[in-house]
């Protein structure tokens, strides 16, 4: 399983952005048919569920991402 997750690691650092918005668009797709085949009863705590995990996906990841955001404008401005 170590092998498999450093394999996983170096092909994600040789990645660019487009790359990964093709995977993020990839997994919302495959999200989005499990969320349709799910049972009408269950569609509520499905989208609830999806809700959970987004908030705390996106919440670390823009944490980590806005001091490069504002870094780079302070370098645009400098410039």
């Amino acid at each position: 399983m170590k092998k498999l997750l450093s394999a996983a690691d170096a092909y994600i650092a040789k990645m660019n952005w487009k790359d990964l918005a093709l995977v993020k668009l990839c997994l919302c797709a495959a999200g989005v048919m499990l969320g349709l085949a799910a049972p009408k009863k269950l569609r509520k705590w499905a989208a609830l569920g999806a809700v959970a995990v987004f908030v705390a996906t996106y919440l670390p990841i823009m944490l980590k991402f806005l001091p490069h955001l504002t870094a780079w404008g302070r370098e645009e401005t400098d410039a």
